[in-house]
This record gives structure tokens, sequence and C-alpha cells, in this order.
């Protein structure tokens, strides 16, 4: 897993002399920021896009904008009920290479909630389970799934609270939001358990601090970013370890991994307990049963 690539590397970097020509890429959130990168470098190496955002106007227009070859599926994550249409279109669409798990909401500065659970671990984590594992059968024999997590999973001092799943107890922004990132991570790290020695893989990638769209409801967002100014990355830089950790041929065998700045990181401690992994895989189960 020895890598030359790092903080400042591009995805354009991390990407340069990979043909992806014959290849399809889902990618969540398609449309800004990070997605919108992501996608762009896919398209710009031969790859083909399944591009999702949360109508399908947004999505076409963002792989038109790029000149990307693909298609464009409306999938909001806080409505299984679109999620699920979305997995069935997808399943017409043909194998898939590689999904990219990219789209989420951060530090919602009241408690929200969807379908009584709080509303960040909903969207970056309920929504993302139900597509990625209605698709899983979808993945080509070598297939990656790639968890956009966050350094953010550190906030989560309390684990998953997986008995305050409503976020009425004690509600804090980004505790909560830390919380949905810890998720991702066990859900990559459960998800790389049931692949075993299959060939496929599933990974979980800390992007860094980019000041993309992703901000929208942080209170005092201009002075939080400023107060960060010196950790900021470019969009191309944040969106390298995601597309690397998707695509590089060195990584194929490499399976449940949480990078930060291309280079396997460790989390906390949490984020490495298969037992809480379980439970949560178990209780998302049981939620979107009943919805």
């Amino acid at each position: 897993m020895s890598t030359t690539f790092g903080a400042t590397s591009t995805a354009e970097e991390v990407t340069e002399g990979l043909d992806l020509t014959g290849t399809t890429w889902l990618v969540t959130g398609c449309n800004s920021g990070l997605g919108n990168e992501t996608v762009r470098v896919l398209a710009l190496r031969g790859g083909r896009i399944i591009g999702l955002a949360r109508t399908k106007e947004k999505a076409d227009h963002a792989l038109s904008a790029l000149g990307a070859d693909g298609v464009g599926v409306a999938c909001d994550l806080e409505d299984l009920a679109s999620v699920r249409a979305a997995v069935t279109t997808v399943s017409g669409l043909g194998p898939l290479d590689g999904i990219i798990a990219n789209a989420g909401i951060m530090a919602l500065p009241k408690l929200e909630q969807v379908h009584g659970i709080e509303r960040q671990l909903f969207t970056n984590h309920v929504g993302h389970f139900v597509l990625v594992t209605g698709l899983v059968d979808q993945l080509t024999p070598t297939g990656r799934v790639v968890m956009l997590s966050s350094g953010a999973h550190h906030y989560a001092e309390r684990g998953m609270e997986l008995d305050n799943l409503s976020g009425e107890t004690d509600y804090a922004p980004w505790r909560a939001y830390g919380r949905s990132k810890l998720a991702n991570i066990l859900f990559a790290r459960s998800l790389a358990h049931r692949f075993g020695t299959t060939g496929r893989t599933a990974n979980s990638v800390h992007p860094g601090v980019i000041e993309t769209n992703l901000g929208r409801h942080v209170e005092d967002r201009e002075g939080m970013y400023d107060r960060l100014r010196h950790l900021l990355k470019s969009i191309g830089a944040g969106a390298a370890t995601q597309v690397y950790v998707a695509t590089h041929p060195s990584l194929a065998e490499v399976n449940g991994v949480y990078f930060s700045d291309c280079t396997p990181t460790e989390t906390r401690a949490e984020g490495r307990d298969d037992d809480l992994a379980a439970a949560l895989w178990t209780a998302t189960e049981e939620l979107v049963q009943g919805i």
C-alpha cells in the first residue's frame, strides 16, 4: 500500500496514466463539490458515469456540463422510496466497477429528523446503506465501494449511540455529524468482511477540509473556514483520496481500510470495533424494514 501520493495530490494526479475506458462508476452527489470533481476526473480517464443527485435534472445537467459520458439518476437519500427507485433504475444499466458514496450533509444546527431518525445519520448512513446494499450484486468481480467518511468521526465521542438514533438525547451538531461519519466507516468495515476474499472491496476515506456546499448548514460558516484556512485543500485535492481508493491498481486487494491523504490511517477505537459494526448493520436493517 505504499504510495507517493499525499495531502496535496489531486484527483488528476492519482489517476495519471490510468485508462478507465469500458468501466462504469456510480457517484452520489455528482452535481457539486467533490462529487462533481470525481465525475470529471473519472470521465477524463474514459470512465462511464452513473451520476446520482436529488433530482434527475440536477444529475443530467452535471454530466452534460462536464461532457461526461453517462446517465443521470434521481436519488434523494432522505427518501427511501427515491433510493429504492434509483436502485431499480441503476440495476438496468449494467455492471458497476465502483460505487463512490460521496453525498452528505453536515452539522445541522438544530435537531431534524427523518422517520424519527436524526437527519444527518439518516442521509449520510441509512440512505447510502439502502443504495449500496441494493447494488452490491451489480458490482463486477473486482468492484470497489468507497464510503466518504471524515476525520470529523472523531467528534463522535459517545460512539454510535445506538440507543439514541433519534438524536433527541442532548443533540449537538458536530457530535451528530461525527456519528454519521463513524457509521460510514463501520458500514464499509462490515461490507469488507462480507466481501472477504471475493475480489470486491469496501473502504472509507477522509477527504480533508474543503470549502464546498457541504458547509452550507454550518453556523458561522465563514468563520469556520477562516479558522481552518491553513488546512484547506483545493477541490481537486479533496477528491483525490476517494478517486485513488476507487481506481488505483495498487489497491486492488485492500479491503476494510480507512484512508486520509491517500494513505491508510487509523480511526478512533470505535471505527475498528467489529462487534459495533455488526450491531449497526443489524440496527440499520431493522430500521429500513419498517420504512
